[in-house]
């Protein structure tokens, strides 16, 4: 027996034997170049039959799947593509490398972004690939037919084939790439099919070969032995027992402590499916999947009608929260380029972009005052990359002006952690980004695999920073918004400190509901004091562990 580790993203426990999926093919070898007009329409022709493909699944799939594929489906509508599709043409490429050079485009912008708007890469790719095999008058790629019980094994999953699976029939996704937050994650977690992603290590399994996944841990038991999936099963069961046992409605600890349970999302169709995830509202839209992959910045009803989705999915008292257009530097606009940064992570993005493009800021702020007028709803607004008093103030004031009436700022940067109690001086509520405040903190590119040991929120230098963030606070609302609120364990740390407010993937709400439920406000801030007295990382989660309830043992990965 072998034992490989990933990242599990869906819960639960599956046997079978293994089924690879071959990677789509590739560009054709050959690529004859017609007229530019010509060969513009039949690469326009080939992205409209995919979409049209994509939207009649979304006609015959679980309700779950449906935004989700007809999302996939505006990118293969998206007027942008075409756009750069026709600037190859006219450079002197073929259809199939225009196509596939225009995509690439749209794929490194998406890949700088990081993040949830980085596993949307998959998304992309995938429908270049299918638009390729109908230039080439192929069938479509995918996962082929499944006849028997099935573990899918991939570099990665396309959402137009995770959408349509049953899980009779699959038993696990096991992929080498993706996310977290990857769609493939979400739909699996919503259709109930365990999976793990982040596995490099199965780029070696073949079809055949039998398979146990446990899609909590990402542990992966290749020609697995009895008694090993005996274990895994035990503890999926035990899992199992400590979830269904929190109570349904609001989160609280154990004592009544109200802690917010929120979601991250990148379009409305994602506000739909963490609303049945159970979550309470949103800590974080990321409102930059509006602007990215454009050749014009988008409209103020383009901006209305989206926010305006996004509010209508929660109760009138909910949290939503809007973070301004995060972009620039590593994330360049066509239509707001401030030109090369040598370094770009610490250049002219977020909140500074919006400094001298303000034209775009009051655009976006107008758009989420009409949506609050239109929906009777009062948005969440929040800046990035804010560092000084005088930034939020800049904001705040901007923001007030223009009708909002909840302003906040984003902390990811540990000058405003630690200057918290005059940077939030004149904002209601502030938001802490721990992807950002770790990646600064440690001075660790965050896209950098060989950093990663460095970039984990467990670093007690991270916890440092949120814990004086709160201290400043002055009783306004602090939230987390990055990967550590997802973390049943940390999530514990993180209310110890102060925070009242965690927004994470959807699929994780229930393990951190599970976790508070446990616990005292008096415990979590025990377990915050203890982990934040420990110098690595690896001591931190084992001193909060040891203090964590016995039932927490099977919440965390």
């Amino acid at each position: 027996m072998q034992t490989l580790t990933g990242l599990g993203v869906s819960a639960g426990v599956g046997q079978a034997e293994a089924l690879v999926v071959s990677p789509a093919p590739g560009l054709p070898e050959t690529d004859p170049k017609g007229e530019v007009k010509d060969d513009l329409a039949t690469v326009q022709a080939a992205l409209n039959k995919v979409a049209d493909r994509l939207d009649y699944r979304a006609m015959h799939a679980d309700a779950a799947a449906v935004a989700v594929l007809t999302a996939t489906a505006m990118m293969a509508r998206d007027p942008g593509l075409g756009f750069s599709v026709e600037n190859h043409l006219k450079s002197g490429s073929g259809p199939a490398h225009a196509l596939w050079d225009a995509f690439d485009e749209f794929c490194e912008q998406l890949t700088a972004a990081g993040g949830y708007l980085a596993e949307r890469v998959t998304d992309l790719k995938d429908v270049r690939s299918r638009t390729l095999a109908v230039l080439a008058g192929l069938p479509e790629p995918g996962v082929p037919t499944i006849d028997r019980p099935t573990i899918l094994v991939a570099e990665d999953l396309a959402p137009a084939d995770t959408a349509t699976l049953d899980p009779e029939m699959v038993k696990g996704l096991v992929t080498a790439a993706g996310g977290p937050t990857s769609h493939t994650a979400i739909l699996a977690s919503q259709i109930g099919i365990p999976a793990i992603v982040r596995c490099p290590q199965a780029r070696s399994i073949t079809s055949g070969t039998k398979l146990a996944v446990d899609g909590v841990t990402g542990t992966v038991l290749v020609e697995p032995e009895e008694e090993a999936v005996a274990v895994l099963i035990a503890r999926a069961e035990k899992r199992k027992a400590v979830l269904d046992a929190v109570p349904e409605g609001d989160t609280h600890t154990k004592d009544g402590l109200r802690v917010l349970t929120l979601a991250n999302i990148g379009a409305p169709a994602d506000a739909i499916a963490a609303k049945k995830k159970g979550a309470e509202g949103v800590g974080l839209f990321r409102t930059e999947f509006l602007f990215l992959e454009r050749q014009d910045a988008p409209t103020k009803t383009e901006q209305v009608g989206v926010y305006s989705q996004v509010l209508d999915t929660f109760d009138e008292d909910a949290k939503v929260v809007f973070r301004t257009l995060d972009a620039g530097a590593d994330k360049p606009l066509a239509f707001a380029d401030l030109g090369p940064e040598e370094n770009p992570a610490l250049g002219r993005r977020g909140l500074r972009l919006s400094q001298v493009r303000t034209d775009l800021l009051d655009t976006q702020l107008a758009a989420l005052a009409e949506a609050a007028q239109k929906t009777g709803k009062m948005p969440y607004v929040m800046a990035p990359m804010v560092a000084t008093t005088l930034e939020a103030k800049w904001f705040s004031d901007r923001a007030r002006e223009a009708g909002l009436g909840v302003v906040g700022v984003m902390v990811e940067v540990p000058a405003a952690a630690l200057r918290s109690s005059q940077v939030l001086e004149t904002v209601d509520f502030a938001s802490i980004g721990t992807n950002d405040l770790t990646q600064y903190a440690m001075a660790a590119d965050r896209l950098q695999g060989e950093l990663s040991d460095l970039l984990t929120p467990w670093q007690p230098a991270v916890m440092q920073l949120v814990k004086s963030t709160c201290d400043g606070a002055g009783g306004r609302l602090i939230g987390v918004c990055g990967e550590a609120a997802g973390d049943p364990l940390l999530a514990l740390v993180l209310v110890g400190v102060g925070i009242r407010s965690l927004s994470m993937a959807a699929g994780k709400i229930q393990a951190v509901k599970a976790a508070l439920a446990l616990h005292t406000q008096a415990q979590c801030e025990e377990i915050a004091v203890a982990a934040l007295a420990q110098p690595t990382p690896e001591e931190a989660k084992k001193a909060a562990l040891a203090l964590a309830d016995p039932g927490m043992e099977v919440l965390v990965s």
